[in-house]
């Protein structure tokens, strides 16, 4: 967006006023004017404390209408699992050969990695180049388990997960500017609702401190975070 262009969404937003959820949608939706199909986003700032380790927030929602990005996905499975998980919808097979090749490259060619709990312990070796990425399966993030295909298929229907970083923010991407209005709105209820299911019990006082919308390219719409 040219800074002229960013200018002119910016006058759409008052300043001071804080907007509710609805709005904000419209204001996003209307000020991604890009070349490309801009990501609609929420930026939170939480009342947590990131150094403690029961205040990390790590929700895992299936959005209803997904985020409109196209996933390429790693199933590492065993050899039984091999075209379950092809026959799924995995982008790519993780086989043991595939792991030794992860190790020696370090190449990432998908978004996702799931797998079965056999293959935990051949993965640890590609952790130091998955790990840092936030790419390692875990069974927090419903990454992790025996039903190849119910994970393929909910990773592949928009399944996402959120997690805070160290200055106590968390960053969501929900929806893209091509949606239809009510399609974000239901998509980021849904995103706000576990943020909010998520928090800690240690965690006092505000939990949700502000809350903005934005597109990829577009100005910050600041949410009413009492009517989130």
């Amino acid at each position: 967006m040219t800074n002229k262009r960013f200018k002119e969404a910016q006058a759409k937003i008052e300043k001071d006023k804080l907007y509710s959820l609805e709005e904000a949608v419209k204001l996003a939706k209307t000020n991604a004017t890009a070349k490309f199909d801009e990501s609609i986003e929420i930026h939170m700032s939480l009342g947590i404390d990131p150094k403690q380790s029961d205040q990390q927030i790590r929700p895992t929602v299936i959005l209803p209408h997904g985020t409109g990005k196209k996933v390429r996905i790693v199933a590492f499975v065993d050899s039984a699992n091999e075209k379950i998980a092809k026959d799924a919808g995995a982008d790519i097979v993780g086989t043991e050969e595939y792991i030794e090749k992860l190790v020696q490259t370090g190449v990432i060619e998908f978004d996702i990695a799931v797998a079965v709990p056999g293959m935990m312990p051949k993965l640890a070796k590609a952790a130091r180049i998955l790990g840092p990425r936030g790419l390692m399966p875990n069974p927090k993030t419903d990454t992790v388990g025996t039903n190849v295909v119910k994970m393929i298929e909910e990773q592949k229907g928009g399944k996402v997960s959120f997690k805070n970083d160290n200055t106590s923010n968390i960053h969501m991407s929900i929806a893209r500017a091509s949606f239809e209005e009510g399609k974000i709105l239901e998509n980021a209820q849904v995103a706000i609702a576990a943020i909010k299911k998520a928090k800690p019990a240690s965690s006092k006082g505000i939990y949700i401190k502000s809350a903005f919308m934005t597109s990829t390219m577009g100005p910050a719409v600041k949410l009413d975070t009492a009517t989130l």
